[in-house]
Protein backbone atom coordinates (compact mmCIF):
# COMPACT_ATOMS: atom_id res chain seq x y z
CA UNK A 1 0.00 0.00 0.00
CA UNK A 2 1.30 3.43 -0.89
CA UNK A 3 1.67 6.05 1.82
CA UNK A 4 2.36 8.94 -0.55
CA UNK A 5 0.80 12.29 0.29
CA UNK A 6 0.63 13.11 -3.41
CA UNK A 7 -1.20 11.12 -6.10
CA UNK A 8 0.55 8.02 -7.33
CA UNK A 9 2.59 8.80 -10.46
CA UNK A 10 0.82 6.65 -13.01
CA UNK A 11 2.22 8.29 -16.11
CA UNK A 12 4.62 5.45 -16.85
CA UNK A 13 3.14 2.47 -15.01
CA UNK A 14 -0.13 0.69 -14.42
CA UNK A 15 -2.22 0.49 -11.28
CA UNK A 16 -0.76 -1.01 -8.09
CA UNK A 17 -1.35 -4.77 -8.05
CA UNK A 18 -3.27 -4.64 -4.81
CA UNK A 19 -5.57 -1.94 -6.22
CA UNK A 20 -6.22 -4.09 -9.29
CA UNK A 21 -7.09 -7.05 -7.07
CA UNK A 22 -9.53 -5.05 -4.99
CA UNK A 23 -11.14 -3.43 -8.03
CA UNK A 24 -11.59 -6.88 -9.55
CA UNK A 25 -13.24 -8.09 -6.37
CA UNK A 26 -15.57 -5.08 -6.50
CA UNK A 27 -16.75 -5.20 -10.10
CA UNK A 28 -15.59 -8.56 -11.49
CA UNK A 29 -12.78 -9.35 -13.92
CA UNK A 30 -14.99 -8.73 -16.97
CA UNK A 31 -15.63 -5.16 -15.81
CA UNK A 32 -12.00 -4.05 -15.67
CA UNK A 33 -9.97 -3.33 -18.83
CA UNK A 34 -6.19 -3.14 -18.45
CA UNK A 35 -4.51 -3.79 -21.80
CA UNK A 36 -3.74 -1.08 -24.35
CA UNK A 37 -5.94 -2.75 -26.94
CA UNK A 38 -8.93 -2.82 -24.59
CA UNK A 39 -8.45 0.71 -23.31
CA UNK A 40 -7.93 2.13 -26.80
CA UNK A 41 -11.67 1.79 -27.42
CA UNK A 42 -12.21 4.26 -24.55
CA UNK A 43 -10.06 7.16 -25.64
CA UNK A 44 -10.59 10.27 -27.74
CA UNK A 45 -11.05 9.01 -31.33
CA UNK A 46 -9.98 12.38 -32.74
CA UNK A 47 -6.67 12.77 -30.89
CA UNK A 48 -3.28 12.00 -32.43
CA UNK A 49 -3.48 8.24 -32.66
CA UNK A 50 0.11 7.62 -31.55
CA UNK A 51 0.00 10.14 -28.70
CA UNK A 52 -0.58 8.62 -25.24
CA UNK A 53 -0.73 11.92 -23.33
CA UNK A 54 -4.32 11.36 -22.25
CA UNK A 55 -4.33 7.60 -21.68
CA UNK A 56 -6.04 5.89 -18.79
CA UNK A 57 -4.37 3.11 -16.80
CA UNK A 58 -7.58 1.06 -16.68
CA UNK A 59 -11.29 1.27 -17.48
CA UNK A 60 -13.77 0.09 -14.87
CA UNK A 61 -17.52 -0.51 -15.36
CA UNK A 62 -19.58 -0.24 -12.18
CA UNK A 63 -23.19 -1.39 -12.22
CA UNK A 64 -24.43 0.26 -9.01
CA UNK A 65 -23.97 3.25 -6.78
CA UNK A 66 -22.47 0.99 -4.11
CA UNK A 67 -19.78 -0.17 -6.53
CA UNK A 68 -19.00 3.47 -7.37
CA UNK A 69 -18.58 4.18 -3.66
CA UNK A 70 -16.20 1.24 -3.29
CA UNK A 71 -14.17 2.28 -6.35
CA UNK A 72 -13.69 5.78 -4.96
CA UNK A 73 -12.68 4.44 -1.56
CA UNK A 74 -10.01 2.31 -3.24
CA UNK A 75 -8.85 5.26 -5.37
CA UNK A 76 -8.60 7.43 -2.27
CA UNK A 77 -6.57 4.88 -0.40
CA UNK A 78 -4.02 4.53 -3.19
CA UNK A 79 -4.22 8.17 -4.32
CA UNK A 80 -5.27 7.06 -7.81
CA UNK A 81 -6.76 9.85 -9.96
CA UNK A 82 -10.08 8.91 -11.52
CA UNK A 83 -11.96 10.30 -14.50
CA UNK A 84 -15.63 9.64 -15.13
CA UNK A 85 -17.31 9.01 -18.47
CA UNK A 86 -21.03 8.46 -18.89
CA UNK A 87 -20.93 7.20 -22.48
CA UNK A 88 -17.67 8.73 -23.72
CA UNK A 89 -19.33 10.29 -26.77
CA UNK A 90 -17.97 13.74 -26.01
CA UNK A 91 -16.27 13.86 -29.41
CA UNK A 92 -14.85 17.25 -30.27
CA UNK A 93 -14.08 17.95 -26.61
CA UNK A 94 -11.82 15.01 -25.75
CA UNK A 95 -14.18 12.05 -25.75
CA UNK A 96 -13.77 9.80 -22.69
CA UNK A 97 -10.04 10.46 -22.28
CA UNK A 98 -8.86 11.59 -18.83
CA UNK A 99 -7.12 14.89 -18.20
CA UNK A 100 -4.32 13.20 -16.21
CA UNK A 101 -2.48 10.35 -17.89
CA UNK A 102 -2.79 7.09 -15.97
CA UNK A 103 -6.15 7.94 -14.42
CA UNK A 104 -8.62 5.18 -13.64
CA UNK A 105 -11.45 5.74 -16.12
CA UNK A 106 -14.87 5.00 -14.62
CA UNK A 107 -17.26 4.28 -17.48
CA UNK A 108 -20.97 4.23 -16.71
CA UNK A 109 -22.08 2.33 -19.79
CA UNK A 110 -23.34 -0.52 -17.58
CA UNK A 111 -25.27 1.80 -15.26
CA UNK A 112 -27.91 2.28 -17.92
CA UNK A 113 -31.23 1.81 -16.18
CA UNK A 114 -34.26 4.07 -16.37
CA UNK A 115 -35.20 3.82 -12.70
CA UNK A 116 -38.56 5.59 -12.75
CA UNK A 117 -41.04 7.15 -15.13
CA UNK A 118 -43.56 9.41 -13.43
CA UNK A 119 -46.35 9.94 -15.92
CA UNK A 120 -48.43 12.27 -13.78
CA UNK A 121 -45.60 14.72 -13.07
CA UNK A 122 -43.77 14.13 -16.38
CA UNK A 123 -40.29 13.20 -15.27
CA UNK A 124 -37.96 10.21 -15.35
CA UNK A 125 -35.09 9.14 -13.12
CA UNK A 126 -32.05 7.76 -14.93
CA UNK A 127 -28.55 6.47 -14.31
CA UNK A 128 -25.59 8.11 -16.06
CA UNK A 129 -25.24 5.38 -18.69
CA UNK A 130 -28.75 5.98 -20.04
CA UNK A 131 -28.57 7.27 -23.60
CA UNK A 132 -31.17 9.37 -25.36
CA UNK A 133 -32.05 6.20 -27.28
CA UNK A 134 -32.56 4.30 -24.01
CA UNK A 135 -34.85 6.90 -22.47
CA UNK A 136 -36.89 7.18 -25.65
CA UNK A 137 -37.24 3.39 -25.88
CA UNK A 138 -38.22 3.13 -22.21
CA UNK A 139 -40.95 5.72 -22.66
CA UNK A 140 -42.30 3.92 -25.70
CA UNK A 141 -42.14 0.46 -24.11
CA UNK A 142 -43.93 1.58 -20.94
CA UNK A 143 -46.85 3.17 -22.78
CA UNK A 144 -45.56 6.68 -22.11
CA UNK A 145 -44.68 7.58 -25.67
CA UNK A 146 -46.69 10.78 -25.35
CA UNK A 147 -43.97 12.04 -23.00
CA UNK A 148 -40.81 13.31 -24.65
CA UNK A 149 -37.44 14.72 -23.73
CA UNK A 150 -35.46 17.60 -25.19
CA UNK A 151 -32.51 15.97 -27.02
CA UNK A 152 -29.33 16.89 -28.94
CA UNK A 153 -28.51 16.04 -32.56
CA UNK A 154 -26.96 12.63 -31.85
CA UNK A 155 -28.81 9.99 -29.84
CA UNK A 156 -25.89 7.89 -28.54
CA UNK A 157 -24.87 10.29 -25.78
CA UNK A 158 -25.76 10.18 -22.09
CA UNK A 159 -28.74 12.14 -20.78
CA UNK A 160 -26.90 12.93 -17.54
CA UNK A 161 -23.44 13.28 -19.09
CA UNK A 162 -24.61 15.74 -21.74
CA UNK A 163 -26.49 17.76 -19.16
CA UNK A 164 -23.57 17.87 -16.72
CA UNK A 165 -21.42 19.39 -19.47
CA UNK A 166 -24.11 21.95 -20.40
CA UNK A 167 -24.73 20.16 -23.69
CA UNK A 168 -27.26 21.83 -25.99
CA UNK A 169 -30.68 20.29 -26.64
CA UNK A 170 -33.49 21.78 -28.72
CA UNK A 171 -36.89 21.45 -27.02
CA UNK A 172 -38.36 24.00 -24.62
CA UNK A 173 -36.62 22.30 -21.67
CA UNK A 174 -33.31 22.76 -23.46
CA UNK A 175 -33.43 26.51 -23.01
CA UNK A 176 -30.78 27.43 -20.44
CA UNK A 177 -30.24 23.72 -19.77
CA UNK A 178 -33.51 23.36 -17.81
CA UNK A 179 -33.60 19.60 -17.56
CA UNK A 180 -32.00 17.86 -14.57
CA UNK A 181 -33.73 18.05 -11.20
CA UNK A 182 -32.50 16.26 -8.09
CA UNK A 183 -29.20 14.34 -8.09
CA UNK A 184 -27.65 11.43 -6.24
CA UNK A 185 -23.93 12.10 -5.86
CA UNK A 186 -21.01 10.02 -4.59
CA UNK A 187 -18.33 12.23 -3.06
CA UNK A 188 -14.60 11.58 -3.31
CA UNK A 189 -14.45 9.64 -0.04
CA UNK A 190 -17.40 7.42 -0.98
CA UNK A 191 -19.96 9.44 0.98
CA UNK A 192 -23.44 9.52 -0.58
CA UNK A 193 -25.29 12.82 -1.04
CA UNK A 194 -28.72 13.65 -2.41
CA UNK A 195 -29.31 17.22 -3.53
CA UNK A 196 -32.33 19.45 -3.10
CA UNK A 197 -35.43 17.86 -1.62
CA UNK A 198 -33.67 14.50 -1.83
CA UNK A 199 -31.88 15.49 1.38
CA UNK A 200 -35.18 14.78 3.16
CA UNK A 201 -35.53 10.96 3.32
CA UNK A 202 -38.19 9.64 0.95
CA UNK A 203 -39.21 13.15 -0.12
CA UNK A 204 -41.64 12.84 -3.08
CA UNK A 205 -40.66 16.33 -4.29
CA UNK A 206 -37.03 15.37 -4.99
CA UNK A 207 -37.36 15.44 -8.78
CA UNK A 208 -40.03 18.14 -8.99
CA UNK A 209 -38.44 21.11 -7.19
CA UNK A 210 -34.94 22.15 -8.35
CA UNK A 211 -33.82 23.72 -5.08
CA UNK A 212 -33.92 22.88 -1.40
CA UNK A 213 -33.24 24.64 1.90
CA UNK A 214 -30.07 26.68 2.02
CA UNK A 215 -27.44 26.77 -0.75
CA UNK A 216 -28.46 25.08 -4.00
CA UNK A 217 -25.89 22.36 -4.56
CA UNK A 218 -26.90 20.90 -7.93
CA UNK A 219 -24.98 23.46 -10.05
CA UNK A 220 -21.79 22.61 -8.15
CA UNK A 221 -21.74 19.21 -9.86
CA UNK A 222 -22.10 20.62 -13.39
CA UNK A 223 -18.75 20.89 -15.24
CA UNK A 224 -16.98 20.29 -11.93
CA UNK A 225 -14.90 17.63 -10.20
CA UNK A 226 -16.60 17.71 -6.81
CA UNK A 227 -18.57 14.46 -7.00
CA UNK A 228 -19.86 11.66 -9.21
CA UNK A 229 -23.54 11.82 -10.19
CA UNK A 230 -25.03 8.31 -10.17
CA UNK A 231 -28.67 9.19 -10.81
CA UNK A 232 -30.76 12.26 -11.58
CA UNK A 233 -34.27 13.29 -12.42
CA UNK A 234 -34.91 14.59 -15.92
CA UNK A 235 -37.96 16.63 -16.77
CA UNK A 236 -40.08 15.49 -19.67
CA UNK A 237 -42.83 17.20 -21.64
CA UNK A 238 -46.24 16.09 -22.76
CA UNK A 239 -46.72 15.79 -26.47
CA UNK A 240 -48.44 19.04 -27.55
CA UNK A 241 -51.62 19.29 -29.58
CA UNK A 242 -49.58 20.69 -32.48
CA UNK A 243 -45.93 20.56 -33.47
CA UNK A 244 -44.56 22.57 -36.40
CA UNK A 245 -40.89 22.19 -37.42
CA UNK A 246 -39.76 25.14 -39.54
CA UNK A 247 -36.67 26.28 -41.40
CA UNK A 248 -35.87 29.93 -42.10
CA UNK A 249 -33.33 31.04 -44.69
CA UNK A 250 -30.88 33.94 -44.54
CA UNK A 251 -29.94 34.36 -48.22
CA UNK A 252 -26.87 36.58 -47.81
CA UNK A 253 -24.04 36.48 -45.31
CA UNK A 254 -24.38 40.22 -44.67
CA UNK A 255 -27.90 39.60 -43.30
CA UNK A 256 -26.69 37.57 -40.29
CA UNK A 257 -26.83 40.46 -37.79
CA UNK A 258 -30.37 41.35 -38.88
CA UNK A 259 -31.44 37.72 -38.43
CA UNK A 260 -29.94 37.51 -34.94
CA UNK A 261 -31.80 40.65 -33.83
CA UNK A 262 -35.10 39.26 -35.15
CA UNK A 263 -34.52 35.96 -33.33
CA UNK A 264 -33.88 37.82 -30.08
CA UNK A 265 -37.12 39.78 -30.30
CA UNK A 266 -39.12 36.66 -31.18
CA UNK A 267 -37.59 34.89 -28.20
CA UNK A 268 -38.23 37.78 -25.82
CA UNK A 269 -41.87 37.82 -26.98
CA UNK A 270 -42.18 34.09 -26.31
CA UNK A 271 -42.85 33.26 -29.96
CA UNK A 272 -39.73 31.12 -30.37
CA UNK A 273 -39.11 28.71 -27.50
CA UNK A 274 -36.56 25.99 -27.02
CA UNK A 275 -33.14 26.42 -28.61
CA UNK A 276 -33.14 27.39 -32.29
CA UNK A 277 -30.09 26.48 -34.33
CA UNK A 278 -28.67 29.06 -36.75
CA UNK A 279 -26.05 27.39 -38.97
CA UNK A 280 -23.99 28.50 -41.91
CA UNK A 281 -24.20 26.82 -45.32
CA UNK A 282 -21.39 24.33 -44.79
CA UNK A 283 -23.00 23.10 -41.58
CA UNK A 284 -26.62 23.01 -42.73
CA UNK A 285 -26.11 21.53 -46.18
CA UNK A 286 -25.62 17.95 -45.03
CA UNK A 287 -29.03 18.03 -43.31
CA UNK A 288 -30.89 18.28 -46.59
CA UNK A 289 -31.53 15.22 -48.77
CA UNK A 290 -30.61 16.90 -52.06
CA UNK A 291 -26.96 17.05 -50.97
CA UNK A 292 -27.03 14.54 -48.13
CA UNK A 293 -23.62 13.06 -47.60
CA UNK A 294 -21.54 15.97 -48.87
CA UNK A 295 -19.01 17.07 -46.32
CA UNK A 296 -16.59 19.91 -46.95
CA UNK A 297 -15.48 20.88 -43.47
CA UNK A 298 -11.95 19.47 -43.63
CA UNK A 299 -11.16 20.68 -47.14
CA UNK A 300 -9.47 23.94 -47.95
CA UNK A 301 -11.68 27.00 -47.41
CA UNK A 302 -14.27 27.56 -50.13
CA UNK A 303 -14.38 30.86 -51.96
CA UNK A 304 -17.29 33.25 -51.54
CA UNK A 305 -18.40 32.35 -55.05
CA UNK A 306 -18.41 28.63 -54.25
CA UNK A 307 -20.35 29.21 -51.03
CA UNK A 308 -22.92 31.28 -52.89
CA UNK A 309 -23.31 28.49 -55.46
CA UNK A 310 -23.69 25.83 -52.77
CA UNK A 311 -26.28 27.90 -50.90
CA UNK A 312 -28.28 28.44 -54.08
CA UNK A 313 -28.06 24.79 -55.15
CA UNK A 314 -29.09 23.46 -51.74
CA UNK A 315 -31.70 26.14 -51.22
CA UNK A 316 -30.64 26.61 -47.60
CA UNK A 317 -29.20 30.16 -47.71
CA UNK A 318 -25.87 31.39 -46.40
CA UNK A 319 -27.35 30.93 -42.95
CA UNK A 320 -30.38 28.89 -41.97
CA UNK A 321 -32.42 28.72 -38.77
CA UNK A 322 -33.78 25.39 -37.63
CA UNK A 323 -36.50 25.71 -35.00
CA UNK A 324 -40.00 24.51 -34.14
CA UNK A 325 -43.28 25.51 -32.53
CA UNK A 326 -45.07 23.46 -29.88
CA UNK A 327 -48.50 24.07 -28.34
CA UNK A 328 -52.22 24.29 -28.99
CA UNK A 329 -53.01 24.48 -32.68
CA UNK A 330 -54.35 28.09 -32.66
CA UNK A 331 -51.28 29.20 -30.73
CA UNK A 332 -48.90 27.47 -33.15
CA UNK A 333 -50.69 28.99 -36.13
CA UNK A 334 -50.50 32.44 -34.53
CA UNK A 335 -46.79 32.05 -33.74
CA UNK A 336 -46.10 30.93 -37.30
CA UNK A 337 -47.78 34.07 -38.62
CA UNK A 338 -45.65 36.18 -36.26
CA UNK A 339 -42.48 34.51 -37.49
CA UNK A 340 -43.40 34.94 -41.16
CA UNK A 341 -44.12 38.61 -40.59
CA UNK A 342 -40.87 39.26 -38.69
CA UNK A 343 -38.67 37.22 -41.04
CA UNK A 344 -40.05 38.96 -44.13
CA UNK A 345 -37.91 41.96 -43.18
CA UNK A 346 -34.89 39.95 -44.40
CA UNK A 347 -34.72 40.57 -48.14
CA UNK A 348 -35.15 37.41 -50.19
CA UNK A 349 -35.63 35.18 -47.15
CA UNK A 350 -37.98 32.22 -46.93
CA UNK A 351 -39.89 30.45 -44.14
CA UNK A 352 -40.30 26.75 -44.91
CA UNK A 353 -43.16 25.06 -43.08
CA UNK A 354 -44.13 21.83 -44.75
CA UNK A 355 -46.56 20.51 -42.18
CA UNK A 356 -47.95 20.87 -38.68
CA UNK A 357 -48.16 17.51 -36.92
CA UNK A 358 -51.00 16.85 -34.51
CA UNK A 359 -50.57 14.88 -31.31
CA UNK A 360 -51.44 11.53 -32.85
CA UNK A 361 -49.33 12.09 -35.99
CA UNK A 362 -45.82 11.95 -34.55
CA UNK A 363 -45.38 8.49 -36.05
CA UNK A 364 -45.35 10.25 -39.43
CA UNK A 365 -42.24 12.31 -38.67
CA UNK A 366 -39.65 11.39 -41.30
CA UNK A 367 -36.73 13.79 -41.65
CA UNK A 368 -33.90 14.36 -39.22
CA UNK A 369 -35.01 17.93 -38.52
CA UNK A 370 -38.60 16.85 -37.85
CA UNK A 371 -37.50 14.16 -35.43
CA UNK A 372 -34.77 15.86 -33.42
CA UNK A 373 -37.01 18.76 -32.35
CA UNK A 374 -39.66 16.24 -31.28
CA UNK A 375 -37.26 14.31 -29.06
CA UNK A 376 -36.79 11.31 -31.39
CA UNK A 377 -33.08 10.38 -31.29
CA UNK A 378 -31.06 9.21 -34.28
CA UNK A 379 -27.52 8.87 -35.59
CA UNK A 380 -28.23 10.68 -38.86
CA UNK A 381 -25.67 13.43 -38.24
CA UNK A 382 -22.87 10.92 -37.69
CA UNK A 383 -23.83 8.76 -40.64
CA UNK A 384 -23.26 11.55 -43.18
CA UNK A 385 -19.69 12.12 -41.97
CA UNK A 386 -16.81 10.08 -43.36
CA UNK A 387 -15.20 7.91 -40.66
CA UNK A 388 -11.87 9.71 -40.92
CA UNK A 389 -13.27 13.19 -40.21
CA UNK A 390 -12.80 14.60 -36.72
CA UNK A 391 -13.41 17.99 -35.20
CA UNK A 392 -12.62 20.22 -32.24
CA UNK A 393 -15.24 22.57 -30.86
CA UNK A 394 -14.63 26.18 -29.90
CA UNK A 395 -17.71 27.76 -28.32
CA UNK A 396 -17.74 31.21 -26.70
CA UNK A 397 -20.90 32.74 -25.25
CA UNK A 398 -21.95 36.06 -26.80
CA UNK A 399 -24.80 38.51 -26.07
CA UNK A 400 -27.73 37.94 -28.41
CA UNK A 401 -27.28 41.09 -30.45
CA UNK A 402 -26.58 41.12 -34.15
CA UNK A 403 -23.56 43.39 -33.84
CA UNK A 404 -21.74 41.29 -31.24
CA UNK A 405 -22.53 37.96 -32.88
CA UNK A 406 -21.35 39.34 -36.23
CA UNK A 407 -18.11 40.62 -34.69
CA UNK A 408 -17.24 37.28 -33.07
CA UNK A 409 -18.28 35.22 -36.11
CA UNK A 410 -16.14 37.34 -38.43
CA UNK A 411 -13.12 37.02 -36.20
CA UNK A 412 -13.44 33.24 -35.85
CA UNK A 413 -14.02 32.79 -39.59
CA UNK A 414 -10.94 34.81 -40.47
CA UNK A 415 -8.71 32.94 -38.05
CA UNK A 416 -10.02 29.49 -39.00
CA UNK A 417 -9.68 29.98 -42.75
CA UNK A 418 -6.31 31.75 -42.55
CA UNK A 419 -4.60 29.80 -39.76
CA UNK A 420 -6.13 26.31 -40.06
CA UNK A 421 -6.82 26.49 -43.79
CA UNK A 422 -10.21 24.79 -43.43
CA UNK A 423 -13.78 25.76 -44.10
CA UNK A 424 -15.59 27.79 -41.46
CA UNK A 425 -18.14 25.47 -39.83
CA UNK A 426 -20.42 27.36 -37.47
CA UNK A 427 -23.64 26.93 -35.51
CA UNK A 428 -25.14 29.67 -33.34
CA UNK A 429 -27.37 28.49 -30.49
CA UNK A 430 -29.53 31.17 -28.80
CA UNK A 431 -29.49 29.28 -25.52
CA UNK A 432 -31.85 31.77 -23.91
CA UNK A 433 -33.50 35.10 -24.71
CA UNK A 434 -30.33 37.12 -24.19
CA UNK A 435 -27.25 35.09 -25.12
CA UNK A 436 -25.98 32.70 -27.75
CA UNK A 437 -23.28 30.06 -27.98
CA UNK A 438 -21.22 30.56 -31.14
CA UNK A 439 -19.95 27.05 -31.84
CA UNK A 440 -17.22 26.73 -34.44
CA UNK A 441 -16.26 23.18 -35.34
CA UNK A 442 -12.73 22.94 -36.71
CA UNK A 443 -12.66 19.84 -38.88
CA UNK A 444 -9.70 17.70 -39.90
CA UNK A 445 -8.66 14.34 -41.30
CA UNK A 446 -7.78 12.18 -38.30
CA UNK A 447 -5.28 10.26 -40.48
CA UNK A 448 -3.27 13.41 -41.15
CA UNK A 449 -1.26 14.44 -38.09
CA UNK A 450 -0.46 17.80 -39.65
CA UNK A 451 -4.17 18.59 -40.01
CA UNK A 452 -4.91 17.42 -36.48
CA UNK A 453 -2.16 19.56 -35.03
CA UNK A 454 -3.23 22.59 -37.06
CA UNK A 455 -6.80 22.23 -35.77
CA UNK A 456 -5.67 21.92 -32.14
CA UNK A 457 -3.34 24.90 -32.49
CA UNK A 458 -6.08 26.95 -34.17
CA UNK A 459 -8.55 26.17 -31.39
CA UNK A 460 -6.04 27.26 -28.74
CA UNK A 461 -5.36 30.44 -30.68
CA UNK A 462 -9.12 31.12 -30.84
CA UNK A 463 -9.44 30.71 -27.07
CA UNK A 464 -6.80 33.38 -26.52
CA UNK A 465 -7.74 35.84 -29.26
CA UNK A 466 -11.50 35.73 -28.73
CA UNK A 467 -10.76 35.80 -25.00
CA UNK A 468 -9.00 39.11 -25.61
CA UNK A 469 -12.38 40.46 -26.78
CA UNK A 470 -13.76 39.55 -23.35
CA UNK A 471 -15.47 36.28 -24.26
CA UNK A 472 -15.05 32.85 -22.69
CA UNK A 473 -16.06 29.34 -23.70
CA UNK A 474 -19.06 27.58 -22.17
CA UNK A 475 -17.18 24.23 -22.31
CA UNK A 476 -13.66 23.39 -23.33
CA UNK A 477 -11.66 20.65 -25.03
CA UNK A 478 -9.59 18.43 -22.77
CA UNK A 479 -6.29 19.69 -24.18
CA UNK A 480 -6.91 23.35 -23.43
CA UNK A 481 -9.18 23.40 -20.39
CA UNK A 482 -6.54 25.35 -18.48
CA UNK A 483 -6.21 27.94 -21.23
CA UNK A 484 -9.99 28.35 -21.38
CA UNK A 485 -10.12 28.77 -17.60
CA UNK A 486 -7.32 31.36 -17.81
CA UNK A 487 -9.72 33.69 -19.65
CA UNK A 488 -11.87 33.92 -16.50
CA UNK A 489 -9.28 36.18 -14.91
CA UNK A 490 -11.24 38.88 -13.03
CA UNK A 491 -9.52 39.87 -9.78
CA UNK A 492 -6.53 37.60 -10.25
CA UNK A 493 -8.70 34.58 -11.14
CA UNK A 494 -10.90 34.86 -8.07
CA UNK A 495 -13.40 32.48 -9.69
CA UNK A 496 -10.83 29.71 -10.07
CA UNK A 497 -9.30 30.30 -6.67
CA UNK A 498 -12.73 29.92 -5.07
CA UNK A 499 -13.39 26.74 -7.07
CA UNK A 500 -10.02 25.39 -5.90
CA UNK A 501 -10.89 26.08 -2.26
CA UNK A 502 -14.08 24.04 -2.65
CA UNK A 503 -12.10 21.30 -4.43
CA UNK A 504 -9.57 21.01 -1.62
CA UNK A 505 -12.35 20.85 0.98
CA UNK A 506 -14.50 18.15 -0.66
CA UNK A 507 -11.65 16.13 -2.26
CA UNK A 508 -8.55 16.61 -0.08
CA UNK A 509 -6.64 13.80 -1.83
CA UNK A 510 -7.43 15.32 -5.22
CA UNK A 511 -8.53 12.10 -6.90
CA UNK A 512 -11.70 13.21 -8.72
CA UNK A 513 -11.11 14.34 -12.31
CA UNK A 514 -8.10 16.56 -11.54
CA UNK A 515 -7.81 19.43 -14.00
CA UNK A 516 -11.38 19.24 -15.24
CA UNK A 517 -12.20 22.65 -16.72
CA UNK A 518 -9.05 24.07 -15.16
CA UNK A 519 -9.78 23.14 -11.53
CA UNK A 520 -6.74 21.37 -10.08
CA UNK A 521 -6.51 20.01 -6.54
CA UNK A 522 -3.71 21.20 -4.29
CA UNK A 523 -1.54 18.13 -4.93
CA UNK A 524 -1.37 18.83 -8.67
CA UNK A 525 -0.85 22.57 -8.73
CA UNK A 526 2.55 23.55 -10.09
CA UNK A 527 3.42 19.96 -10.97
CA UNK A 528 5.37 19.36 -14.20
CA UNK A 529 3.68 18.51 -17.46
CA UNK A 530 3.48 14.77 -16.72
CA UNK A 531 -0.21 15.41 -16.07
CA UNK A 532 -0.78 16.90 -19.50
CA UNK A 533 -0.60 20.67 -19.54
CA UNK A 534 -1.16 21.36 -15.86
CA UNK A 535 -1.27 25.07 -15.27
CA UNK A 536 1.92 26.62 -13.93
Amino acid sequence: MTTMNEPTDLTTQGLPEEAVRRLTETVGADALLLSDAERDTYRDPYWFQGDRTYDSSAVVFPTSTEQVRDILRIANEYRIPVWTSSQGRNNGYGGPSPRVRGSLLISFRRMNRVLEINRELAYAVVEPGVRWFDLYDALEASGNGDLWCSIPDIGWGSVIGNSLDNGVTYGPNGSDFQKLCGMEVVLADGELLRTGMGAVPDNPSWHTYPRGLGPVLDPLFIQSNYGVVTRAGVWLQRRPEAYAPIYLTVPRDDQLAQAVDIIRELRLDGVIRGVPNLQNTITMSAQFPEILGEFMGAEGPMSEEALEELAARAGVGRWGLRTALWGDLPVVEHQLRRIREAWSAIEGSRVDHNRTFLRDEWGELNTFMEKVQAGIPSMDMMEVLPEFVGHIGFSPVVPLTGGEVRRVVDMIQRLVTERAGTNFVCAIFPINDRSAIVCSSISFDTRDEKQVRAAVDTAKMLVSEVGALGYGEYRAHLDFMDLAADQYSFNDHAYRRFAERIKDAVDPNGILSPGRHGVWPRAYRNRPSTVGSARP
